[in-house]
């Protein structure tokens, strides 16, 4: 055998090559006469230079050329052989080419998938939310759908005190300590919903009770987690006219305006609303239970795991936070920042991805999990059925996009793993 292999960890290994009377004549040879074909000399018609001027121009870079390609080769030939599933590129060091001996021996670590076996979890306990759903849960749900039908009307009796789920029309300024009135702190016919907590804490506690056309000055802190800097734990006071006060007149549940949301009778609107909402929470439910799994499953096992795995996974979570952050406003360099502040974050999230996906990939293994074509179109049916599309235009999205048939594969098998597991753990 001409190379050894060490074991550094778990993923990482060093492959030791050594050849003795190894002829590079022929491929170096071949290679000088490629470049004689191209090589644009001073008083000779391309190709037509000398093989010597051409060995004794480009000789030192055609030999590296083939010394590269040989180790190229041989490297190639060995994790082949030796079934090694390389992750990332290998490094190449301690070359060494003895021309008169014919002797090449060099190095090269690779990092590897990791080999581990899982610990025992059959006694691991975890305690699921429940998916009962409450008839105040439903009805939450049917005034937020009835939402977008609704109008927003001056409320009839003047003498109304605001409260919370009413709209307040009002004008406002706000005035510091030293007396400045930032025109980021004012506003002029400003709608606001009462306990929407879109202001800042006790803004909207300061206004209930108040009456159309009243006057009020509200003294505040700004938060100390303020985004603002400059508006970190200051004292501020809110001189707030409240112009109009506002309600959100919900339409009558009719079997007419139910059609709009693409049902043909109340009594369906109602069925099927409930059935998403019972889908919608046993999601949830299952999405905490599996996190709370993974979490304990990485805890309990621990092995090494590639860089480059982790510089891959850190690379596509800025890439996903750079598309949100560019539709928010962010720059480039306000992105770089952004990247900077929180890459310890990046890391971390990174690395328990990488585990719980190879854990997950393992305990797939162990379950036999298969994913085929039955699989994709069931869960087609459910995603019809909790977003309300057609089945055919969801069919037509994943069909039609092999990464997101992918995906959705993906995540179907990760689905289909967690229902094995859970047969072997016990969940309350």
């Amino acid at each position: 055998m001409t190379y050894s292999i060490e074991t550094i960890n778990d993923c990482t290994k060093k492959i030791n090559f050594n050849f003795e009377s190894v002829d590079l004549s022929t491929e170096i040879n071949s290679a000088l006469k490629e470049k004689q074909k191209s090589a644009k000399l001073k008083g000779y018609r391309p190709g037509k230079a000398p093989l010597s001027m051409i060995q004794s121009l480009y000789g030192p870079q055609v030999e590296n050329q083939a010394l590269y390609s040989f180790v190229s080769k041989e490297f190639y030939n060995a994790i082949d052989s030796e079934g090694i599933k390389v992750v990332g590129y290998p490094k190449f060091s301690e070359t060494n080419y003895e021309v008169e001996k014919k002797n090449i021996s060099f190095v090269a670590e690779v990092e590897t998938l990791p080999e581990f076996e899982l610990g025992d979890y059959s006694s691991f306990k975890f305690k699921k939310d429940s998916e009962e759903v409450t008839s105040d849960e439903i009805e939450v749900l049917r005034n937020q759908m009835l939402s977008s039908k609704s109008e927003m009307t001056p409320v009839e009796d003047q003498t109304t005190a605001l409260a919370n789920g009413l709209f307040a029309v009002m004008n406002f300024e706000g005035e510091k300590e030293d007396g400045e009135r930032p025109d980021s702190m004012k506003g002029d016919e400003f709608l606001l919903e009462i306990g929407s907590n879109q202001f800042i804490p006790g803004f909207e506690d300061g206004m209930i009770g108040m009456k159309q056309g009243e006057k009020k000055t509200i003294d505040l802190t700004f938060p100390e987690n303020y985004h603002a800097e400059e508006l970190k734990n200051a004292k501020v006071k809110f001189h707030v006219e409240l112009v109009e006060i506002k309600e959100k007149k919900m339409p009558e549940l009719s079997d007419e305006l139910v059609k709009e949301f693409g049902f043909n009778t109340v009594d369906e609107f109602k069925s099927k609303t409930e059935e998403r909402l019972v889908n919608e929470k046993k999601r949830k439910s299952d999405e905490k239970l599996h996190q709370e799994i993974l979490e304990k499953l990485v805890s309990e096992n621990k092995f090494d795991v590639p860089a480059a795995m982790i510089m891959n996974q850190v690379g596509a979570l800025k890439e996903e936070a750079k598309t949100s952050l560019l539709r928010s406003g962010f720059n480039e360099s306000m992105l770089s920042d952004y990247y900077k502040k929180w890459e310890d974050d990046f890391n971390t999230r990174a690395d328990f991805q990488v585990r719980s996906g190879l854990i997950l990939e393992k305990l797939s293994e162990k379950y036999n999990v298969k994913v085929d074509d039955s699989d994709i179109e069931k869960k087609i049916d459910q995603m019809a059925s909790m977003s309300g599309m057609e089945i055919e235009k969801i069919k037509s999205i994943y069909t039609g996009n092999e990464n997101l048939k992918r995906n959705l594969s993906y995540a179907i098998k990760e689905e289909k793993t967690f229902e094995s597991f859970k047969k072997d753990i016990t969940v309350d």
